[in-house]
């Protein structure tokens, strides 16, 4: 539990970038501030979830389910990935 709460909120940061990156200028405040308000929701919930489900299934499991987590950010940061290829094929066929 020590190693996953000091290593939870590595990634913040990298998101926020990745936010401001890939939003409009114009909506880019309120893309992260739904960005912090989805994190500490999210938070919240694992906080209060976990103990639940390792009182019921046991410590494996809540593992487990810590790292759904992890296993959608990564799906996540695939699928945006590969958008961002695809707008940069297809602004290179525009430019030329």
């Amino acid at each position: 539990m020590l190693l996953w709460g000091t290593t939870v909120v590595a990634d913040s940061a990298q998101f926020s970038v990745i936010v401001t990156e890939v939003t409009y200028r114009e909506v880019r405040g309120t893309a992260l501030t739904l960005q912090t308000a989805l994190g500490f929701l999210l938070t919240l919930v694992t906080i209060r979830l976990t103990p639940t489900i390792a009182g019921e299934f046991g410590w494996q499991w809540a593992f487990a389910w810590l790292a759904l987590g992890p296993v959608v950010g990564l799906w996540a940061m695939t699928v945006l990935r590969s958008a961002q290829r695809g707008d940069e094929a297809t602004g290179a066929l525009v430019q030329s």
